[in-house]
């Protein structure tokens, strides 16, 4: 049975992009930049595949145990895809499906991990941020590609990094997960700090560039969308 989770409603996903940019503004003041955390014991990765048609989405959350990186538990949820795609807006596109893969979990993480950005976006409230927020869970934006101009590449080792400036603010880094491999860009989300956002997305990448949750949440969300029985 699923567990009971605790969100506040902060608005409607049903806006247009004026509005959901409204949102950003309104709800960014909300993201704590400490850590509010100390010991770890799981780690949750949340990520979301999109059907070949363009019609529908399926979100997936896995949790795992932290610093083993074994698979605890996992839900998905699949929508139809209901916002565009705006850079900056992706949490309007995704949250919603997210949020309902969330809510059949059987346990809450200890910290949530997404493939998208946390402060490091135009308006200091990404993906990681926003729902970060709304489930009030410690939260790290891991993607693949910048948001944010000025991104000056790492050294090519493992644990090398370059931190992303967005005015006086050290907002992410561009992290090197793998020797000689492309970098990842993290950045807090929520309830947590730029040193522990690198330190952790270090710690759940034993074997590959992209992190062992999001990794086990993107082969859970593909696997759900293939199957359209499964919708």
């Amino acid at each position: 049975m699923a567990h009971s989770v605790n969100m506040r409603t902060f608005h409607s996903w049903n806006v247009n992009e004026k509005e959901a940019v409204a949102i950003q503004e309104q709800f960014k003041s909300e993201v704590v930049l400490e850590r509010t955390f100390q010991d770890l014991k799981t780690i949750a990765g949340a990520d979301v595949a999109y059907s070949k048609d363009g019609k529908h989405l399926s979100g997936a959350i896995s949790v795992l145990s932290f610093p083993g990186m074994e698979i605890l538990s996992s839900a998905t949820s699949t929508a139809e895809i209901s916002f565009p795609y705006i850079p900056g807006l992706l949490s309007f596109r995704e949250g919603p499906v997210l949020l309902e893969a969330y809510a059949k979990l059987k346990a809450e993480p200890d910290l949530i991990v997404f493939d998208g950005h946390g402060i490091a976006h135009p308006r200091r409230f990404g993906l990681a941020s926003h729902l970060g927020v709304w489930l009030d869970l410690p939260s790290i934006g891991c993607a693949k590609t910048p948001l944010l101009n000025g991104v000056i590449l790492p050294g090519s080792r493992k644990g090398d990094f370059k931190t992303v400036r967005r005015g006086m603010e050290e907002s992410g880094a561009v992290l090197r997960t793998r020797k000689d491999v492309n970098p990842v860009f993290v950045s807090p989300g929520h309830r947590i700090d730029l040193p522990s956002s690198i330190k952790i997305i270090l710690q759940c990448c034993p074997k590959f560039r992209i992190p062992e949750p999001l990794r086990a949440a993107h082969h859970l969300a593909e696997a759900k969308i293939r199957n359209p029985l499964t919708r």
